[in-house]
């Protein structure tokens, strides 16, 4: 696959992909309203997709609206119309289930890849991963005969507790939108369907099947709408999913504001909206409002609200025949845009590769975050070393098919303690204790999937006998390594966790083994920020790693050693304590019936940057092991006007002695501003590789308008005009150089 840099649009080197089919990478609206809307599907498929709805009978359609399995709407054989197959999901292509319950099919040809999970993408900083990611799954999708994949999901992490964390990308708008549209763009390249969710403003489990989210309008546009705008607009996502929750009174799956007027007529979406599953409380309302698809459980198919329903609600002449037809055309439409008709020749895909395991490897190698190190405790030295500790239940445990939703049966899940045994060498023995033990209060257990109830309860206390264990192998070893943090069981779809405690005793357990062997590295294995506050203190070196794929063991033992130079920049901020984050410090997370976004547009590194609030660790923060200087920041004009583009460079050079990969990243400020705005906004960034000694001059495209507010009053995006400080550096609260510009 070739590719040809095009821009730096915005932020970074945005890549047009070409001849990508088959290949790895190496690196309530009334008739009239809604005939308008389909107006913009007009294609080079329009005189067909008429002829195959003048034939079709009105139960026909009707099946083709609604799930008619686990994971796919009715087909029309006479017609040659297939079914639509979806497939979870973010973390690879789901096994393989029944067609009528969640009961595996027990088939033994739905092995995948197992891919990190979205907070270790959004780590990478990096749009070529994203692309490979995409592209790579959505081979996988075709070798599966799938026509869409549930994914991604690109909801703002507005709290550190939210269960999905581990699978949404960011706190921040413009980082989600350059993730998530080069991702589109790869499984799109593969005659796969993105179905991007959850649309939108689902931002917890907690009573996420009804809580009723209150924003108001300049933040639901700044912050919560963006990357979805951008999936639609630049990445032409073909279809959407809709969320359980309610937005300002009206369900998502229902709410004729969010899916007609600001998706279609704003947005200018042509493709098909689908419901989360059991997500759709009406029948006729729910169509005239936009949605395309009903899926769901646990009820008979044919009772789905856009099932037998649907068919009463046309006979009683509630809904017109003619409404069906619109939203049949969307679904064809889409169908034949990935060649799922139309007899052009399909991607035919290939899963669980060499190939894929490699793509894998090299997003969870750019993914890892180096928060500390003291003395350059790492990467390990081995010289002299005979022993190494390795400590902890995360050392070996496995989170493919872990938790509830959706995850990948895998052939291949290589963890720390194997990935260290492939890459130490044999002579250095490795002594493993499991340090600490994974438990759950019963009584609590069951609310796994509970979305009403706080996530499961920990048991924190030691077993004696494992804290001895792991004692006594840190004490007679050179090196210890302790893997600790959480796991998908804890971190899981359907419930948010109640603090970000370290579970199951693993800081008094980190303690003892510190206290014996000074040469300890903590490497948390995380989706979701944690109270590491007295960790991070106590330890020498410390990194964070992510539910990080098929080859996450491998990747990380690499960047241990220092086989592999750690660039991955948190997408996040790690909060010293909870009530230091906007949600909470707002008193505004969870709610109860309804959930007011009190923070507004400061959310995340906004607030604590605008609040003058101290982070354990700030946005976009990640050590490397050589050193980096900025220098020569300048931009090509002082003076712009609204639809010009400001090109900012600025030289990076390695001060150290090892080849290393910086994330420049250009935030904005206006500090004589009439409206309210965070203290610095990301506009750009740009990751490269810069070898020992080099310096490498980058340059960061922005176009003026990536400036713009949301104006409510003129119901506009609007720049306002005077100076703009560009701040460059590589953390939101690291600054290295600032660029003075003036709007015009």
């Amino acid at each position: 696959m070739k590719n040809k840099i095009i821009s730096l649009s915005a932020a970074f080197a945005f890549v047009v992909f070409t001849s990508c089919k088959n290949e790895t990478k190496s690196e309530g609206s009334d008739l009239a309203q809604t005939e308008h809307q389909s107006k913009a599907l007009g294609s080079e498929f329009d005189s067909e997709i008429n002829k195959l709805v003048a034939q079709m009978t009105l139960e026909e359609k009707i099946g083709m609206l609604h799930g008619t399995s686990m994971f796919s709407t009715g087909a029309v054989k006479r017609l040659g119309i297939p079914e639509l197959k979806m497939a979870d999901g973010p973390l690879g292509v789901r096994e393989e289930i029944s067609r009528d319950n969640w009961a595996p099919a027990g088939r033994t040809d739905d092995f995948a890849t197992y891919y990190p999970a979205g907070g270790g993408l959004a780590a990478t900083w990096n749009g070529d991963m994203a692309y490979t990611f995409g592209n790579s799954l959505g081979q996988e999708m075709r070798a599966r005969d799938k026509d869409m994949l549930l994914s991604p999901a690109i909801n703002i992490v507005r709290s550190p507790l939210g269960g999905r964390t581990y699978e949404y990308m960011s706190e921040d708008p413009f980082l989600n939108k350059k993730i998530a549209v080069p991702l589109i763009v790869g499984l799109q390249d593969n005659d796969v369907m993105a179905c991007v969710k959850h649309f939108a403003a689902n931002n917890q489990e907690t009573n996420r099947d009804f809580v009723d989210v209150q924003i108001d309008e300049r933040t639901l546009r700044e912050i919560y709408l963006p990357a979805f705008e951008a999936a639609v607009k630049e990445g032409h996502a073909y279809s959407v999913m809709g969320a359980y929750n309610k937005f300002r009174g009206e369900y998502l799956c229902e709410n004729d504001y969010m899916l007609n007027k600001i998706l279609r007529d704003e947005w200018g979406f042509k493709g098909v909206v689908v419901s989360d599953w059991a997500a759709v409380h009406s029948t006729v309302k729910s169509l005239k409002s936009g949605l395309d698809i009903e899926m769901g459980t646990p009820k008979p198919f044919n009772e789905f609200f856009l099932a037998d329903k649907l068919t009463a609600a046309v006979k009683n002449k509630e809904i017109s025949e003619a409404e069906i037809d619109i939203h049949v055309k969307r679904i064809l439409h889409v169908l034949f845009q990935v060649k799922a008709m139309g007899g052009k020749d399909r991607a035919k895909g290939s899963i669980a590769t060499e190939a894929h395991y490699q793509d894998a490897y090299k997003i969870a190698s750019e993914a890892i975050v180096l928060l500390k190190n003291d003395n350059n405790a790492l990467p390990l030295k081995l010289d002299g070393v005979k022993s190494i500790a390795v400590i902890g239940n995360n050392a070996t445990k496995k989170n493919a098919l872990r938790g509830f939703g959706a995850g990948v049966k895998t052939k291949r899940e290589i963890t720390p303690l194997e990935g260290l045994q492939n890459r130490l060498p044999s002579s250095i023995k490795i002594n493993y204790a499991e340090g600490y033990l994974e438990r759950y209060e019963e009584k609590n257990k069951g609310n796994l999937g509970n979305v009403v109830a706080t996530g499961p309860i920990t048991i924190d206390k030691l077993d004696p006998a494992k804290v001895l264990e792991a004692v006594e192998a840190a004490k007679k070893s050179d090196v210890a390594i302790i893997f600790a943090g959480s796991n998908r069981d804890y971190e899981t779809e359907a419930s948010d966790r109640q603090s970000l405690k370290l579970p199951f005793g693993q800081e008094e357990l980190i303690q003892k083994v510190l206290a014996v062997n000074p040469r300890t590295i903590v490497v948390m294995i995380a989706g979701a920020p944690l109270d590491i506050d007295a960790v991070s203190k106590k330890t020498s070196a410390l990194v964070w790693s992510w539910f990080n794929g098929s080859e996450g063991g491998n990747a990380l033992a690499d960047v241990l050693l220092g086989k592999v130079n750690p660039s991955g920049k948190l997408p996040w901020t790690m909060p010293k304590k909870l009530m230091d984050s906007p949600a909470h410090a707002t008193n505004s997370f969870p709610g109860g019936k309804e959930v007011k976004y009190a923070e507004g547009i400061l959310v995340g590194y906004r607030w604590f940057d605008t609040k003058n609030i101290d982070p354990l660790y700030p946005f976009g923060f990640g050590l490397s092991y050589t050193t980096f200087a900025f220098d020569n920041a300048k931009s090509d004009k002082t003076s712009y006007g609204p639809s010009e583009t400001i090109s900012v460079s600025v030289d990076v050079k390695n001060t150290g002695k090892t080849d290393g990969k910086e994330v420049v990243q250009l935030y904005a400020s206006k500090s004589d501003s009439k409206i309210s705005r965070a203290s610095k906004e990301l506009k750009g960034f740009k990751k490269v590789l810069v070898k020992a000694g080099d310096l490498n001059t980058v340059t960061i495209e922005v176009p003026v308008k990536e400036l713009a507010y949301y104006d409510v009053a003129t119901k506009k995006w609007t720049v306002e005009p005077g100076k703009y400080t560009l701040k460059l550096g590589n953390s939101s609260r690291d600054i290295k150089k600032e660029i003075t510009v003036t709007i015009q």
